[in-house]
């Protein structure tokens, strides 16, 4: 099996996905299944049953979690691009920690709209063992995380933000206190743009026209006002407020003509210092921007 470089040296994915044992775990997902050309089995990725039993099937392989399911129409994440922002983000601790990777639920991570696949805080924990917490705007996307939580024993922390205009008010006590902060913004700036990047991606896996998006996804977890920059705009002048209460504020940035106006705003805002983390999935490149407000001395965990 073809190891792709590319994926994080910790990602239990670089090798692809192993069918064999994935059916083993998973027996249903062997019905998905099909033949690529080469003769290598795999999955029709524009079937929405097929992508939500493979990541049921990733999931219970590969970070014991034996129950998960999201709601009908719900963002369906692609598990292996996920899971490499986590392991980047240790590095990014790791730094702060001798240069030793962090492990434990001492470590605090707020996932900003952890959506109905809590993938973030799942992975995460599994992999580190990092205390968790989930925010999301959404309460049925709160209350299929909140099952998943509960059907598999595990201690994930979620709050309900009511108010959109907001990120972290209302999600952060004043006791609180983060290491890292994590988000997969909303990149559409309107449900048309929305729309346009469903029939792409479809067009893409050569499937012509179509209403409906093979991972998903509701209009929170998809679009907001003002798209992408708009939202880590918000975020990056609303992380003043709480500037002393989180480590390391960082947040994916899928389109890249957005770093020049984002890296404007974190001057204006003063952080100590702010970065750029390259990640490769395949033949898709993304990155996070990363900023802290404490200066190089200070940043122990």
């Amino acid at each position: 099996m073809a190891t792709k470089p590319m994926l994080h040296p910790r990602n239990q994915h670089r090798a692809g996905y192993d069918f064999e044992r994935l059916i083993v775990q998973t027996p249903e997902l062997e019905a998905f299944t099909t033949r690529n050309p080469r003769g290598r089995m795999t999955i029709d990725f524009s079937d929405v049953d097929a992508v939500r039993m493979l990541n049921r099937a990733l999931l219970r392989t590969h970070y014991d979690i034996d129950f998960w399911d999201i709601p009908a129409s719900y963002l369906c994440p692609p598990i292996p691009g996920r899971v490499d922002y986590i392991h980047y983000l240790a590095d990014l601790l790791a730094e702060c920690n001798d240069h030793e990777i962090p492990h434990g639920p001492e470590i605090k991570a707020l996932d900003i709209g952890t959506g109905a696949s809590l993938v973030y805080p799942l992975t995460g924990q599994h992999e580190y063992g990092w205390g968790f917490t989930g925010v999301d705007i959404d309460p049925v996307s709160i209350n299929s995380a909140a099952e998943i939580c509960d059907r598999n024993g595990l201690n994930i922390s979620l709050r309900r933000q009511s108010d959109p205009e907001d990120i972290f008010e209302g999600v952060i006590g004043p006791d609180d206190i983060f290491h890292v902060t994590l988000c997969n913004p909303p990149f559409h700036a309107s449900i048309e743009q929305a729309d346009k990047g469903t029939q792409r991606k479809w067009r893409n896996l050569g499937k012509g026209h179509s209403k409906k998006l093979n991972f998903g996804g509701q209009n929170a977890e998809l679009w907001c006002p003002g798209g992408e920059i708009g939202f880590i705009a918000r975020m990056i002048e609303q992380s003043m407020d709480v500037a002393d209460q989180c480590l390391w504020f960082t947040s994916l940035v899928s389109k890249k003509d957005n770093l020049q106006p984002i890296s404007r705003l974190l001057r204006k805002a003063r952080v100590a210092e702010s970065r750029v983390v390259e990640m490769a999935q395949g033949q898709k490149t993304s990155r996070f921007i990363a900023w802290t407000y404490y200066p190089e001395a200070q940043r122990s965990l």
